[in-house]
């Protein structure tokens, strides 16, 4: 029964040397990784899991995909690190070049990033230089990064108390929209006007928010949040109200983009641009790699470079990862990994409501494309369903599918696929989750 013995002797040595901030080790959590291919993962005790998280949303196009694998390989024999901001490698070039054909609308200039929270940074800054105001407007339950930019701007308190003393405080909070909790009596169109009129006032009255605010930054589908989409016409509203307001509309597609939610943007299908595009994960099919898109006249901001750059570093645009990014941006083309996340998504939400809806513990069911969550909530109010969601994590674990917690409270089971899932393996993912989940309130 996972974890095995092999697991649990490399897991007391990673707490010998790891940092005891980074992995939670426990006595039925976590097993220790071997090798992945597809949706299935093997660990070192030869044991198959299912995974239901493509590894926090990174292997859409599933772990391992040949073309990732062949395209990293022949990269790191040919050239295996670049000059960042100096001599560019050729690859990088190619890789901009595709990430414009790839991006919605006219966000054709970009900054590559090591990573998402860079990314997030990447766009705070350019909104800064664009505008001349430091302030950004933020929503509750937002997760855009753990750097001390993209911190400032991230809603749990938990990741943010420790560090309160080092943060910039330029961040300005508002509630995240949320449909699926609105007050009594009150009508989603209703409910999404009365929190424009909110967001108005504070970009209009900067006095309100401390410092003014030189963009808006939002997760069109809110991820670690707790897969909650906006009510309709919230994000048009934004942005009506940043053009009003010389105010920069950021969206962090870091874990909606590349075809997760169905189309290849989340932005896509809401049928709005946003000035800057932050995107990863997914992005680089299993390679470190993100990027922050912009049109051109907001990313002109930018000083020409006449030797030293504002933001670079030493691996940026690294040559593998922009290799393993280049293929992966072929990929999503010529499968259609979008409309694959769109059917197989369809088809996972419709056998976990078979499965269930009813469910006493079971508030709500939601999610676009292969971004889904099962909501859930204690019927007694007596113990807090953050408890029962991580012990349906774990039972589900101990059965062969790998399942991750999500929401402001650990509430919420979220389920991310890979788009290359097969049927048989959605229905022991729906299987197992409903069985780990009556042991979970047994």
């Amino acid at each position: 029964m996972p974890p095995g013995p092999r697991s649990r002797d490399a897991l007391e040595r990673l707490k010998a040397h790891e940092s005891p901030n980074v992995t939670a080790v426990a006595s039925d959590f976590p097993v220790v990784w071997q090798t992945a291919r597809g949706a299935a993962v093997r660990d070192v005790d030869g044991n198959t899991f299912v995974d239901a998280t493509s590894a926090f949303g990174v292997a859409l196009i599933g772990h391992g995909h040949p073309d990732v694998v062949e395209a990293v390989q022949h990269q790191a024999k040919q050239l295996l690190h670049g000059m960042g901001d100096v001599h560019p490698p050729a690859v990088r070039i190619a890789l901009l070049e595709a990430l414009t054909a790839l991006a919605p609308g006219d966000l054709g200039q970009a900054v590559l990033c090591g990573g998402g929270s860079e990314a997030v940074e990447v766009a705070q800054k350019t909104a800064l230089l664009a505008t001349g105001k430091p302030g950004v407007l933020a929503f509750s339950g937002s997760y855009h990064g753990l750097g001390h930019g993209a911190l400032d701007a991230t809603s749990r308190r938990d990741f943010r108390a420790p560090f309160l003393a080092q943060l910039a405080h330029n961040t300005t909070w508002l509630p995240f929209p949320d449909p699926t909790r609105l007050p009594v009596g009150v009508s989603a169109a209703d409910f999404c006007a009365h929190m424009l009129e909110r967001v108005e006032q504070v970009l209009a009255h900067p006095a309100m928010g401390g410092v003014p605010i030189g963009a808006i930054l939002i997760e069109p589908i809110q991820g670690r949040g707790g897969v909650i989409s906006p009510p309709d016409g919230f994000l048009h509203g934004l942005r009506a109200l940043c053009d009003r307001h010389d105010a920069l509309l950021i969206f962090d597609e870091i874990f909606t983009g590349c075809g997760r939610t169905g189309t290849l943007f989340a932005c896509e299908q809401a049928q709005v641009l946003p000035d800057i595009l932050c995107i990863g994960k997914a992005l680089g099919g299993g390679m470190p790699i993100a990027a922050c898109l912009g049109r051109p006249h907001v990313m002109a901001a930018w000083p020409v470079s006449h030797g030293e750059a504002l933001h670079t570093s030493t691996f940026l645009g690294h040559p593998v990862a922009a290799a393993a990014a280049l293929a992966t941006t072929r990929v999503l083309w010529r499968d259609d990994v979008a409309g694959q996340a769109a059917r197989a998504g369809q088809r996972l939400l419709a056998r976990l409501q078979a499965e269930l809806v009813g469910h006493p513990w079971v508030r709500d069911i939601r999610g676009r494309g292969l971004m889904l969550a099962v909501d859930l909530h204690d019927p007694r109010d007596k113990s807090p369903a953050s408890q029962v969601a991580w012990k349906t994590v774990t039972g589900a674990l101990r059965r062969g599918v790998i399942l991750l917690p999500c929401g402001m409270h650990g509430e919420v089971i979220q389920l991310t696929p890979p788009a290359v899932m097969t049927e048989a393996q959605q229905d022991c993912v729906v299987s197992v989750l409903r069985a780990a989940l009556d042991e979970a309130i047994a």
